[in-house]
């Protein structure tokens, strides 16, 4: 009888994140089978072994053995894309495409309170009522125009009517409507995730930063089996994620040290704005300075670039200095100091952002949200017979979103507004982008600017742009979803 061959591939049913994590550390530092290192973790305590090697001794791969589970309910949309901003995360939010949000209410911001709370509630008020009116006619619109092909189900077809018109309506929509989030990290991801948070300039955000920790140092809400024993998700991590004070210092620095040493912005002069421009930075020095200074300052890429390439080394060393100045053995560098071979700079509506932020192999940078760089209009509205009713809701929550303070008035911005926007990536990043946010299920928003990208690099390389896919903007199949 045949020797029977050694089970090479052992599955591992889902445990405690730091009983998880902990396991796995031990199996890669001694001879043990898995097994073995199971059964050694069930008598020992993982928190200490995590206080020692991960906290103390900055064995920072251990967490990245632990997973959590985490979901997130009655957050603003300016939450949650904010929450999502880590590189290696993995998760969900509620669709704006498939979902009715004009019951949904909003999220008024903790920063504004008294008359300022009732400015900002009329305002989303009017644009939730216009997102309603917009999304009707936009959907009696559409039937009119697409009659029911014979093929298709009338469930289906009804359900593919809804989408475009959500499309189209979800421009009223702003960042104070609420939504979900459902997310898996690591443990080592959501500790950076809850500094970051826990200093964040929107309270919102430092309140959900102190509710994720005490989640860690809590019993599971939601459990599989309910028989099961119960443990604390993830103490140890509960206990040392304090508020990265860094990143806030720096930007804080780099702001100040802006405003007070670059001359006059020529594109403000010129008045020109470019929806999508694209660069391949050749001096990694000043490509790192003008990054760091990006988000500080409402200037394009491609002009804070030139002035750092331009300046003497002394004078980027000064804008480096600033950036480091405040930094402790624990902090990592801040995300200016990653890059990509190209840089896409973005004047773009707020839910094509929104959309396109979910890319994780890229660098992401905004400007800080303001409200000045006017609005897009769907071309459906028009054909809607929408035109008053979208323009006077967009104008009436701009106007009253530059009359409350930020950073409370951000959560009145809606998704149809312009912001800047910086995007880093590799060349296969970018072919990815074009080919699958250019398809004709995508939104008319992003499907504009993906195509862009590819027309931005066809001009800065020739050899390279012809290989990216995209399918143009006015091909379109608006019964497929």
């Amino acid at each position: 009888m045949p020797e029977s061959k050694p089970k090479r591939v052992i599955s591992v049913a889902p445990m405690p994140p730091e009983k998880c994590a902990y396991a796995l550390a031990r199996y890669s530092r001694s001879p043990d089978s898995i097994r073995q290192s199971l059964d050694w973790v069930r008598t020992h305590d993982s928190q200490k072994f995590l206080e020692s090697f991960y906290f103390q001794y900055g064995h920072a791969s251990i967490a990245d053995l632990g997973h959590t589970v985490l979901c997130f309910e009655g957050l603003s949309e300016l939450a949650a894309t904010e929450i999502e901003e880590e590189a290696l995360w993995d998760g969900q939010a509620k669709s704006s495409r498939y979902q009715d949000f004009s019951r949904a209410g909003f999220v008024t911001p903790p920063e504004l309170t008294g008359d300022r709370a009732g400015c900002y509630q009329a305002a989303a008020r009017k644009l939730l009522e216009a997102y309603a009116r917009v999304n009707a006619l936009a959907v009696e619109c559409l039937a009119e125009r697409l009659p029911r092909p014979e093929d298709m189900k009338p469930e289906m077809y009804r359900r593919n009517l809804a989408a475009r018109a959500f499309d189209v309506a979800r421009y009223l929509l702003f960042w104070g409507v609420p939504t979900n989030v459902g997310q898996v990290t690591s443990i080592r991801t959501l500790e950076k995730q809850i500094r970051r948070l826990k200093a964040a300039e929107y309270l919102e955000l430092r309140e959900v930063g102190d509710e994720i920790a005490a989640a860690c140092a809590s019993e599971p809400d939601c459990v599989w089996d309910p028989g099961a024993a119960r443990e604390l998700l993830a103490p140890t991590l509960a206990r040392h994620a304090d508020a990265d004070e860094y990143a806030a210092h720096a930007h804080a620095g780099l702001r100040r040290w802006a405003e007070q040493n670059l001359p006059p912005s020529e594109a403000a002069e010129a008045g020109e704005i470019v929806r999508v421009d694209l660069i391949r930075p050749s001096d990694v020095a000043a490509d790192i300075v003008a990054t760091l200074l990006y988000p500080v300052t409402d200037r394009p890429f491609r002009e804070l670039y030139e002035i750092a390439r331009n300046r003497s080394p002394a004078w980027r060393a000064e804008v480096l200095d600033v950036a480091l100045e405040s930094r402790t053995r624990r902090d990592d560098l801040l995300a200016g100091f990653h890059g990509g071979m190209y840089a896409y700079d973005m004047v773009i509506d707020i839910g094509a952002y929104r959309d396109l932020h979910r890319h994780r192999r890229c660098q992401k940078f905004r400007q800080t949200y303001s409200g000045r760089l006017g609005f897009d209009t769907p071309a459906l509205v028009e054909e809607a017979g929408a035109t008053a009713i979208y323009q006077e809701a967009m104008d009436g929550g701009l106007k009253a979103m530059q009359g409350l303070p930020a950073p409370g008035s951000h959560y009145l911005l809606p998704f149809g507004a312009r912001s800047r926007f910086l995007f880093k990536m590799d060349f296969a990043e970018a072919e990815y982008i074009a080919r699958v946010r250019s398809g004709v299920k995508g939104h008319f928003s992003y499907r504009q600017v993906a195509w862009e990208m590819k027309l931005r690099m066809e001009q800065l390389e020739p050899e390279l742009g012809r290989l990216m896919e995209a399918t143009p903007p006015w091909v379109e199949d608006m019964l497929k979803r």
